[in-house]
């Protein structure tokens, strides 16, 4: 995996599913999910070539349950 910073929604969705995750699911709302047995974690919408930022992959990436020294490590 990448070193937690800026990555693109593309690679994003590539790593979580990975670790298992299948999606991304649209859910009717602004923002798209992506499931694991019960688990679901939000993931951010693409917008252009602009990257999800540090800060957010964060967010994300706690939510899926995935510790920062896991996913640089992985």
């Amino acid at each position: 995996m990448p070193k937690l910073g800026p990555i693109k929604r593309r690679q994003l969705v590539k790593y979580l599913r990975q670790q298992g995750f299948d999606g991304p699911y649209g859910r009717g709302s602004n923002h798209d999910i992506m499931i694991k047995g019960n688990h679901t974690i939000t993931i951010p919408n693409p917008h252009g070539s602009r990257e999800i930022g540090k800060e957010l992959l964060r967010k994300v990436i706690r939510q899926a349950g995935i510790s920062e020294k896991e996913w640089e490590s992985m």
